[in-house]
């Protein structure tokens, strides 16, 4: 879990054989995209993705919404995926990111947690997403099998890469995969 490129590299050369590697991967943290996925390809190294819903960020929930304070996020990993959007850009942006969003699951009538987590999954060497639920509080197993019902066209992806390209650059801000619990 959370091993970066250099860390994974290490470990090959050791000997090691390494079939799957967890990281944190979402429409706001792509830093996945930028080395780790291309190595992972290249020695059959599958990545599982976490936080792929930024903790519940990524919803229609927050579309529409002013920007929360820390008070108003009740949770640890509501908390940490709002740094991360911080990070990433601000407030505005995220409410872009979630405008494109809600359109584009709008016309595959899926919600935009689908579409967040569709996005991951369709990324190379990703071999799976890891969705975390609160049992009794938010259980979305339904819902979320709706993540096998479409794929993302080349239009969609344009929509969403015009957003992104307006975002700070995490890799450069942080570090590789996992950086953040090095430091």
């Amino acid at each position: 879990t959370n091993f970066d490129t250099e860390h994974l590299k290490i470990i090959l050369s050791a000997g090691i054989k390494i079939v799957s590697n967890q990281v944190q991967f979402s429409l706001i943290d792509r830093r996945p995209l930028v080395k780790m996925a291309q190595f992972c390809q290249e020695h059959n190294i599958y990545l599982l993705a976490y936080g792929t819903l930024a903790g519940g960020l990524l919803a229609a929930k927050y579309l529409g919404h002013p920007e929360p304070n820390a008070m108003s996020l009740n949770t640890a990993s509501l908390r940490k995926y709002k740094n991360m959007i911080n990070a990433w850009g601000n407030w505005q942006l995220f409410q872009e990111l979630l405008t494109v969003l809600k359109a584009i699951a709008d016309s595959y009538h899926v919600t935009i947690p689908n579409v967040a987590v569709r996005y991951v999954l369709e990324q190379k060497a990703v071999a799976g997403a890891i969705i975390g639920a609160r049992l009794g509080v938010a259980e979305h197993i339904q819902e979320n099998a709706r993540i096998f019902d479409f794929q993302l066209s080349p239009q969609d992806y344009q929509k969403i890469d015009h957003v992104l390209q307006k975002s700070r650059d995490l890799l450069q801000l942080i570090g590789d995969c996992g950086d953040e619990y090095r430091r």
